[in-house]
């Protein structure tokens, strides 16, 4: 809704810049696809490299703890 209020205030500021943006909103997401992909596929890289480096720590029980286990008597 923001963006379409704030697209309205453009309008009546400068319509032309406001219907040029109309019509190249949907040409610059279509070339966002591929950079997103990229940024997917570095991601599930990296939590993956974290999660091999990890691995032995939880392997030994060094994961986080409860609260409730610290506090026992």
């Amino acid at each position: 809704m923001l963006k379409f209020l704030l697209w309205c205030l453009l309008f009546l500021v400068c319509w032309p810049v406001a219907l040029l943006a109309l019509v190249l909103y949907p040409l610059v997401w279509l070339l966002m696809i591929p950079f997103r992909l990229v940024g997917i596929a570095v991601e599930g890289v990296l939590e993956l490299v974290r999660a091999i480096i990890f691995l032995p720590a939880r392997l030994l029980g060094g994961g986080p703890r409860l609260k409730n286990q610290n506090s026992r008597a």
